[in-house]
């Protein structure tokens, strides 16, 4: 849950907007299912860290609306507007 989970969200709600983008359609809800969540031991302290944080509030996300082919899109023409956040929590790999 601490590592890949967060990654894996993050690059499908990119993809969603990018698909919708080029399909001229405006992206919904990215719906998440998990089969086997779990944590592991040497990540218990810094989610429980995480957990105890404020909530910051959401960046968003701006996307050039000029690109129509999902093979066009480059670093360039995405842009992550106010991400805030808080210090580095370092989870090391799982043991």
């Amino acid at each position: 849950m601490g590592l890949g989970v967060p990654f894996n969200i993050a690059s499908y709600a990119l993809l969603t907007r990018l698909v919708a983008q080029v399909c001229d359609l405006k992206a919904g809800e990215l719906v998440h299912s998990i089969g086997d969540a779990h944590v592991y031991k040497n990540h218990v302290d810094g989610l429980m860290q995480q957990l105890s944080r404020e909530l910051l509030p959401f960046p968003t996300l701006e996307i050039d609306p000029t690109i129509k082919d999902i093979d066009s899109f480059t670093y360039d023409h995405l842009k992550v507007v106010n991400y805030k956040h808080h210090p580095k929590i370092e989870l090391p790999f799982a043991v």
